[in-house]
């Protein structure tokens, strides 16, 4: 079974960076699910059975968490103290969220007129700055240290994150 001490990084062997080889985390998740999977230990002991569900459990929720770069980059800033995905912790700078109210009001009039191509155009714009914020996070995060300084980066990918996936619901809609 797996080590449960260890955290997401140590349990795929992966540097503890924001920036990691994607293919290496997916190969280390089929490896590890095809040691711990509750269908491998199906004849176990109770005891067993249940250490394999819950190592099953830990590996998919590390899995998820690198996964995400934004619950990547939450997960590496509280493995040196900070909390940014606090609930309290949501001020982000008046330019950002002033784009952002553009951008929604941008997206809410494309809804009402049936412009998909409009919210396509919009979704492509909010992910190229979500990459650019990741390419601003990794230099913090993986060569800087700067841990304070990419805790207020953390909170615009996320707001961004959940407002492409806003406009992925949009263009669904649309679709229906």
């Amino acid at each position: 079974m797996i080590d449960f001490s260890r955290n997401h990084f140590e349990l795929f062997g992966l540097p503890e960076r924001f920036r990691f080889d994607p293919e290496l985390l997916d190969r280390a998740y089929r490896e590890l699910q095809g040691e711990v999977h509750p269908d491998r230990h199906a004849t176990a002991g109770d005891t067993q059975r249940r250490l394999a569900l819950q190592s099953s459990a830990r590996v998919n929720e590390a899995y998820r968490t690198l996964k995400d770069p934004v619950a990547r980059a939450q997960y590496l800033l509280s493995l040196h103290g900070i909390d940014a995905s606090a609930e309290g912790d949501s001020a982000l700078p008046f330019d950002f969220l002033e784009r952002q109210l553009e951008r929604r009001e941008d997206a809410s009039a494309a809804m009402e007129a049936g412009d998909a191509p409009a919210l396509a155009a919009l979704l492509v714009d909010v992910r190229s700055d979500a990459a650019l914020l990741e390419d601003r996070l990794a230099a913090l995060l993986d060569a800087e240290g700067a841990w304070e300084a990419a805790r207020a980066l953390a909170r615009e990918l996320r707001f961004l994150a959940k407002f492409a996936a806003d406009i992925d619901a949009m263009l669904a809609d649309l679709d229906d």
